[in-house]
């Protein structure tokens, strides 16, 4: 059987710079063979040069929002594509998926998760955010979806740094590790960025390294981010004796809600079990997205989990896991949910089993709203 294809959802508010990295990457012979999904909706499209160069390598759905049309237009295209490639008339090692500038994100996971014949042969390699430093800010504080796209993202793109100055990229920045602290992030020059840093975001697979599992739910620290200068352009530093700036609060940001947790011993499955189904029976619509790794007890392997709303991929053992190591981790980000009900909804994650019960009715009680 083969290995899934892997998709790249690029994803960003209307005139965030998506396409033009979308052209400089079909420019770039090191990124290999990738067919693009693109929905055009009142942005530049790509390189009519390019899409004559490479039409069997580029599908351009019918123009209108992605999200209208999802169940139907994306799946058939994506079959196609597939149909294609066993025939061997269109070899191609990954899909990217541009969406609107207005797309909520989650209905691409939904179709990718739930149709029965993408599922098997397709798998969410990472969302890739391009975010506008000139108006990134501006864009956040008017629009939801805008804040969404950064909310799910595995990696976030900046873009039109040279119409930014040190000062704004600062608070920018701060903005976004508010909305997704889990989210590596890097700088495009004119759209220029390296192609490993798109590729490889996932986790969803059996031999998925350990120190990438962990990397994918850790929040990165940007001392030592790995990706630091990949771009060909260092992060904005302040002069001498200048004090950064503290960024105002916006009160649109106060919507999305990040909470994480460690367990270090197993967790029994009827804990885990009542946990996941709790929190998307009564907030499911409110979970922009949920990912982790779960050791439960009795099982020789962890597992990875990934969900967004109440769809969720599914689970995938880590069959090489490092012995010893056995400590769960759980990310949640969501939106319109109290920072403390995340957290007391994952509290519950430390129970044991005898305690379920008792637990269950204090944990239940103490959130600010009924779970």
């Amino acid at each position: 059987m083969h290995a899934p294809i892997p998709v790249t959802l690029l994803t960003g508010f209307l005139g965030s710079g998506k396409t033009t990295l979308l052209n400089r990457l079909l420019h770039d012979p090191q990124a290999g063979r990738v067919a693009v999904i693109v929905n055009e909706f009142g942005e530049a499209g790509l390189d009519h040069d390019l899409i004559e160069e490479a039409a069997e390598d580029v599908v351009l759905m019918p123009a209108g929002c992605i999200c209208c049309s999802i169940r139907g237009d994306l799946s058939r295209t994506l079959i196609s594509l597939l149909a294609r490639r066993v025939r061997g008339e269109l070899p191609f090692d990954r899909v990217v998926i541009e969406t609107t500038g207005l797309a909520d994100p989650g209905p691409v996971h939904h179709t990718l998760m739930v149709d029965p014949v993408l599922s098997p042969n397709y798998v969410l390699d990472g969302t890739v955010t391009v975010v506008d430093s000139a108006l990134g800010a501006r864009t956040l504080d008017r629009h939801a979806e805008a804040q969404a796209q950064v909310a799910m993202a595995d990696r976030i793109v900046l873009s039109k740094r040279d119409l930014t100055d040190a000062q704004a990229c600062r608070v920018l920045e701060a903005r976004l590790d508010k909305l997704n602290p889990h989210a590596g992030r890097i700088w495009a020059d004119k759209g220029a960025v390296p192609v490993g840093a798109l590729w490889g975001l996932g986790v969803q697979q059996k031999h998925a390294a350990p120190a990438q599992v962990v990397a994918w739910l850790a929040a990165p620290k940007p001392e030592a981010s790995a990706l630091s200068g990949l771009s060909g352009l260092s992060t904005a530093k302040s002069a001498p004796n200048t004090p950064l700036a503290t960024p105002s609060h916006h009160a649109s940001d106060d919507r999305i809600t990040t909470a994480s947790i460690e367990v270090t011993e197993p967790i029994a499955a009827s804990v885990f079990d009542f946990w996941l189904d709790t929190l998307i029976a009564l907030k499911g619509p409110d979970i922009l997205r949920i990912k982790g790794i779960v050791h439960l007890q009795d099982m020789p392997h962890p597992f990875v989990f990934h969900g967004v709303q109440h769809i969720f991929a599914p689970p995938v053992p880590l069959e090489n896991w490092r012995e010893g190591d056995r400590t769960s981790r759980v990310v949640i980000i969501a939106r319109d949910i109290p920072q403390q009900d995340l957290v007391d909804s994952l509290s519950m994650l430390r129970m044991r089993p005898e305690q379920d019960h008792a637990a269950q009715g204090i944990t239940l009680h103490t959130m600010s709203e009924p779970f």
